[in-house]
């Protein structure tokens, strides 16, 4: 496969263009419609891409920074436009930082009836460069203790901004999955957490959870899975209120529909699980 077809894909995974565009790039230089389908699962390029427009009229969407010690976090803000009191969702990205896709995962979770926010883990060292490879060796460098009061803190804002309702729920993905139970261990008052595919805290903390939790793994996720046991072993002693759901057949990173890995029936089911779960946790 051509170094300019991988480009062309990068850079529609990354939304820097819209899948009817991607394709009529594809063919352009595949050689035609037939041979840009023949490519299309080799690239992963069934996936959806964006699923709510950056522009939905519904929503209001912008920038926010909201404080930590000793600055500001940047993050993505959705929210059902005109509305009035509203939970707060807080939206953790991948290894990647905060890229168009998780920005189209917080306009969903607004359509749903929330405040959502999906913060720059990488503000503190100058935010997500436009590249994703570029991101990634970036993590490295984060302090971890620091980076937890940072998610933390965005349970905070949203608790208590203007139009909160005091409710406020966690979802992330990958390397945001572990940091959702980072939060949930840290953050007492956040009310549910939907941690996806992430590493699991050490079995000392998971008393510290106070959180109602819905786990999502992938079946084929051996490093991760590992954890499992000890984890809901910890939670059972703990008395946590939790739930975990495994998706045969499905990778890590099923979720993400910009990548690879996507797997469409298991993503659909996680995401109504994950409605209704933030449903009965944050608005009942």
């Amino acid at each position: 496969m051509s170094p300019e077809i991988k480009d062309l894909y990068d850079a529609y995974a990354r939304g820097a263009m819209d899948r009817r565009e991607f394709l009529t790039k594809l063919a352009a230089i595949g050689g035609g419609t037939a041979v840009a389908a023949l490519l299309l699962p080799a690239l992963g390029a069934g996936a959806v891409g964006q699923l709510v427009p950056k522009d939905d009229p519904r929503l209001e969407t912008g920038y926010v920074n909201y404080p930590i010690e000793g600055g500001e976090m940047r993050a993505y803000s959705a929210k059902p436009k005109g509305a009035g009191k509203l939970a707060g969702v807080i939206v953790i990205h991948e290894n990647r930082g905060l890229n168009p896709h998780t920005e189209d995962v917080a306009r969903r979770v607004a359509l749903e009836g929330y405040h959502a926010i999906a913060p720059d883990a990488l503000s503190p060292l100058g935010g997500t460069p436009e590249n994703p490879e570029e991101a990634r060796p970036l993590f490295a460098k984060l302090d971890g203790e620091a980076n937890k009061k940072n998610f933390v803190a965005a349970v905070a804002y949203l608790k208590t901004g203007p139009q909160a309702t005091g409710k406020v729920g966690c979802m992330g993905f990958c390397w945001g999955g572990g940091v959702t139970n980072d939060v949930a261990v840290n953050a007492p008052d956040l009310a549910a957490a939907v941690p996806f595919y992430g590493r699991q805290p050490a079995p000392e903390d998971v008393p510290k959870i106070k959180a109602a939790m819905l786990i999502q793994y992938a079946g084929d996720d051996e490093r991760i899975n590992a954890g499992i046991p000890a984890f809901e072993e910890a939670l059972k002693k703990a008395g946590v209120e939790y739930a975990i759901h495994m998706y045969e057949g499905a990778g890590h990173a099923f979720m993400n529909d910009t990548g690879q890995r996507y797997n469409k029936d298991a993503a659909d089911l996680a995401w109504k699980r994950t409605v209704a779960f933030f449903k009965d946790k944050l608005k009942s």
